[in-house]
């Protein structure tokens, strides 16, 4: 995980969602002071494997299929992004830093 603080990129690419964003292998915080926050970095950890569980490309189109999916489902953007599948995982453990050392394959499906 190679961490950069760049807020610019996090607010366009989350569409102001979020504090932070992962393409694989970066993790993007809207700041310096979140490299301190654990409950981020945990919810980033759990996107960048599963990214690598779908071989990373793969995980960028399901992820925008689904918002679009979940957006005309909610017709809200905010809606549309907190239920997208990969988003409920690392909501739901990002508060446990031990997750991922027993997390199973694919674990986001059960989200859907």
């Amino acid at each position: 995980m190679i961490i950069f603080a760049n807020k610019t990129m996090v607010k366009i690419l989350s569409l102001g969602f979020a504090n932070a964003i992962t393409f694989y292998p970066f993790v993007f915080l809207s700041g310096k002071h979140l490299k301190l926050n654990k409950r981020i970095l945990n919810h980033e950890k759990i996107h960048l494997r599963q990214q690598l569980e779908l071989l990373v490309l793969p995980f960028y189109l399901w992820y925008i299929i689904e918002f679009f999916i979940r957006l005309i489902a909610y017709k809200s953007r905010y809606k549309a992004y907190i239920n997208i599948s990969f988003e409920r995982e690392a909501y739901a453990h990002e508060a446990q830093p031990e997750y991922l050392s027993h997390r199973r394959i694919w674990a986001f499906l059960k989200y859907l």
